[in-house]
C-alpha cells in the first residue's frame, strides 16, 4: 500500500503559567491556569505487513513522560519553558519527542476550545 495516511495521538495536561513579557496589566502576565490539549501527528505509508503508519501504543509511550513533567506543575519553573507561551510549548515538546517519534510532522497546543497553536516542526 502507497497511500500516506496522517495519524494523531491527542494528550492533555493540567498546568498554571504566567507570561512574563507580556506588557503591565495584561491578563496572562497573572498566574493562571489551563486544561491544555495537545495532539502529535505523524505522516506516512501503511505499513504492508503490519498495516498501520505507526502503533499508537508508540506515541503514547514517546508523550506520557512528558505529560508527566507538565501536568499539574508551573510551567515557568521547567527548563525551557521560562515563558511558556503556546508555542514555546509546541517547539519544547517537539524537541524532546521528535528523535523517539519517526515522521512526526506537527505538534499541536491548545490552550482553550478556541485558541490553538500548530508547531510543524523546524
Amino acid at each position: 500500500m502507497s497511500e500516506v495516511l496522517e495519524l494523531v495521538k491527542d494528550f492533555r495536561f493540567e498546568a498554571a503559567h504566567f507570561l512574563p513579557h507580556v506588557p503591565e496589566g495584561h491578563k496572562c502576565r497573572r498566574m493562571h491556569g489551563h486544561s491544555f490539549r495537545g495532539e502529535l501527528a505523524v505522516r506516512g505509508p501503511v505499513d504492508e505487513r503490519l498495516g498501520w503508519v505507526i502503533d499508537f501504543a508508540q506515541l503514547k509511550k514517546a508523550v506520557d513522560p512528558i505529560v508527566d513533567q507538565l501536568d499539574h506543575y508551573l510551567l515557568n519553573e521547567i527548563a525551557g519553558l521560562e515563558n511558556p507561551t503556546a508555542e514555546m510549548l509546541a517547539v519544547w515538546i517537539w524537541r524532546k519527542i521528535a528523535v523517539e517519534v519517526p515522521n512526526l510532522v506537527r505538534v499541536t497546543i491548545e490552550e482553550t476550545c478556541t485558541s490553538r497553536c500548530h508547531f510543524y516542526g523546524p
